[in-house]
């Protein structure tokens, strides 16, 4: 099969082979079958040379969304090699924290896995646990062209000039859509699909279905106890009103044009100001703050509350275990006056997995991540995924959503993403050295979400002064870590955190870096 294969040519292909493919199936056929419908799984030959003899392949990561592709996709190539039987192991990270370092110590990790969040990723290079895939994915460096810019960076997935992972899936989406109980907000008199709501008409719709409610439901509920849901309400709100910046290496909230921090700009501070404004309004659920995000998203079903500002991952849940709760998605609340700004994300992707350098099988995983990482295979894992996950390869994202029947709700988050959100810069796409900064930057405390929870409970009073001490402190800590970069050989700067040419309306492309 052409690996190389074009969008306008796959997709006439794909019309000409097998008829429609079931919503959640996949298509097991042997090469020799007819061509696929874009989003079936026909497993190719990629030229690895592969065992003859019966084997079984591990493979642990956290499952969720990404394991109803991985489920498909093991069924299709255990039948397009038989002898082959993969041992697929979807948990937690608690346990992925701890079984796959007792297993590097010992000799028997999983062939491939998720890496632990308490490892850095530079640490499990430097002290062997994983083999970089140069030598392992057939046709490697013509198979790494077709992912976008920042895809493969140093010190994330490059370590010494070798490419040890790569991001299976892409991180444009954003994390504050607006979620409704269709039933509460139609009694309110608003319909947020066809006329979104600016602030001023999210805290009225809050209000009055809060007095809808009378007490046994509110206008808006959050997960208090995970302080980034917070961070991330004032973030987006005050960058789509004007605030206009991003992020790279782990900082936050700094304006490109300028490398200056944002946090002390009248946007931001006017969306905590909407923020106390729900909450003297008496519009947010009153066991908001003893919730976590996850607690939040899986009560709002049972009616406690009409909006909440999630991401996509939520869906997916609602529709399984309560399939009988009727919900909307919008647009996050737009500025009450002029052009909505969209917001800039860095496409360093989602969804790793690491080949451990032990395993006698490496070559079975990169025939396996060969085709994960082709467009076909891009292809599949929106099918398998009905669209929830996205596809980082661009041209199998534009076929996925032409060809593939996606769910309706991520369909609409899709469309949303396209709309009012943009490629920004990335800092260690113009330097590469610059990726030492990451490593060396310490976090903030209190960071963004950890001061407005504070000013929401009332323990900080002068939000002002609070927001300028906080720019103060991350202007103050990103200098430091340069300073430690520099000393560790690392030729960076402040300089190199400034894009003067950044337009926040515009994809910022390998051209701009030129």
């Amino acid at each position: 099969m052409n690996r190389h294969i074009n969008r306008r040519r796959f997709v006439q292909t794909s019309a000409a082979g097998a008829g429609a493919l079931a919503l959640g199936s996949s298509a097991h056929r042997s090469l020799a079958a007819q061509e696929a419908t874009p989003g079936s799984i026909v497993i190719p030959d990629s030229g690895v040379e592969l065992p003859t003899d019966d084997i079984t392949f591990r493979w642990i990561d956290s499952g969720d969304l990404k394991a109803l592709f991985y489920n498909e996709f093991h069924a299709a190539y255990q039948e397009a090699h038989p002898n082959i039987t993969i041992q697929y192991d979807p948990l937690p990270y608690a346990e992925i924290n701890q079984i796959v370092p007792i297993g590097v110590q010992s000799g028997d990790a999983h062939d491939m896995f998720a890496m632990p969040q308490d490892i850095p990723s530079a640490q499990a290079v430097a002290e062997g646990w994983v083999a970089p895939l140069d030598d392992i994915i057939p046709d490697f460096a013509a198979w790494k062209e077709r992912f976008p810019l920042g895809s493969f960076m140093d010190g994330v997935h490059v370590f010494d000039g070798l490419t040890y992972t790569f991001p299976q899936t892409s991180s444009k989406r954003y994390w504050t859509m607006m979620f409704y109980n269709t039933a509460y907000m139609d009694e309110a008199g608003y319909d947020p699909e066809s006329e979104r709501l600016t602030w001023d008409q999210y805290r009225e719709a809050a209000r009055t279905i809060t007095e809808q409610g009378q007490g046994q439901y509110y206008g808006v509920v959050f997960g208090g106890q995970s302080t980034d849901r917070f961070g991330t309400f004032v973030r987006n709100l005050g960058r789509m009103a004007g605030a206009s910046a991003g992020g790279s290496l782990g900082f936050e909230d700094i304006d490109w044009r300028t490398g200056e921090f944002v946090y002390a700009s009248d946007e931001y501070q006017a969306a905590i100001d909407l923020l106390l404004g729900l909450e003297s309004d008496g519009s947010i659920f009153p066991g908001s703050m003893s919730l976590n995000d996850a607690e939040a998203w899986s009560q709002f079903p049972q009616g406690i509350a009409g909006m909440i500002l999630e991401g996509p991952w939520v869906i997916p849940q609602w529709q399984r275990e309560n399939p009988d709760f009727s919900f909307g998605l919008a647009s996050q609340p737009v500025p009450n006056s002029g052009e909505s700004v969209p917001l800039a994300y860095e496409e360093t992707g989602s969804n790793q997995l690491w080949v451990y350098a032990d395993s006698p099988y490496k070559n079975v995983a990169g025939d396996m991540l060969s085709y994960i990482g082709s467009v076909e295979g891009q292809v599949a894992i929106m099918a398998a995924t009905r669209g929830f996950l996205r596809a980082l390869v661009p041209e199998a994202a534009e076929i996925a959503q032409e060809s593939v029947p996606l769910d309706p709700f991520a369909a609409t988050a899709l469309a949303l993403y396209d709309e009012q959100m943009r490629l920004g810069p990335m800092v260690p796409v113009r330097n590469p050295a610059a990726s030492r900064v990451a490593f060396e930057r310490r976090p903030l405390t209190p960071d963004l979400g950890q001061l407005v929870q504070g000013i929401l409970a009332g323990q900080i009073d002068d939000v002002p002064a609070a927001m300028e001490d906080l720019q103060s402190r991350a202007n103050a800590e990103l200098e430091r870590a340069i300073s430690a970069a520099q000393e560790q050989g690392a030729e960076v700067t402040r300089d190199d955190f400034v894009f003067p040419d950044w337009d926040p309306t515009a994809e910022y492309t390998a051209e701009n870096y030129q």
